[in-house]
């Protein structure tokens, strides 16, 4: 019997990939720059997991994914994960990261702040670093402090978090964009 698997997947950004263990989700592997590349990235990180089709709760965290992925406004908080090695700081913040809904963002000290521990703003950047299941725990909501896009581990790097942050139409600072601007029809001239 296996007890961790993988699954590749297409999403509107590329090919994704999810890895499980009987606990939950143990991963999650964001689009490469290269075929393939996803793939053997997911095999390094879980050596012992098996390619193999995800059973139906798996199925339907994929297809809650792509929709993310797609524009929809999922948090994705209820999935499970599989925790197992990760430390205790990580966890803490992982959870106040996962409570940032879609389409809105967070900074690296703000993140600090709730944690009771103001002065750790690198110790988050440092876990969200080693964040195992990005987008399920969404690392890419979490800005530097004058909004900048901070370091990404994934492939693309601040590329791919700004990516990510559009389709979610994420705010990164207070300037206002074009869909905040009103627009009037001026009436026609000599009419």
């Amino acid at each position: 019997m296996t007890t961790q698997g993988f699954a590749l997947f297409d999403t509107a950004i590329g090919r994704c990939g999810l890895a499980w263990s009987q606990s939950g989700l143990i991963g999650v592997q964001l689009p490469e720059a290269t075929p393939g590349a996803a793939w053997a990235r997911l095999r390094k990180r879980f050596p012992d997991a098996v390619e193999a089709d995800p059973p139906p709760e798996l199925e339907a965290v994929i297809d809650r994914v792509r929709d993310l992925l797609a524009g929809d406004r999922d948090d994705l908080a209820d999935i499970v994960l599989d925790v197992k090695g990760q430390s205790a700081f990580n966890l803490r913040v992982y959870a106040i990261a996962r409570a940032i809904p879609p389409g809105e963002t967070s900074t690296y000290g703000q993140v600090a702040r709730a944690l009771g521990e103001p002065g750790a703003a690198r110790a988050v950047g440092k876990a969200l670093g080693e964040n195992p299941w990005p987008i399920v725990v969404p690392c890419h909501r979490v800005l530097g402090s004058s909004g900048s896009m901070g370091g990404f581990s994934a492939s693309g790097g601040s590329a791919t978090k700004a990516q990510l942050l559009t389709i979610e139409k994420a705010r990164t600072s207070g300037a206002p964009t074009l869909f905040d601007l009103e627009f009037s029809v001026a009436p026609p001239r000599g009419g």
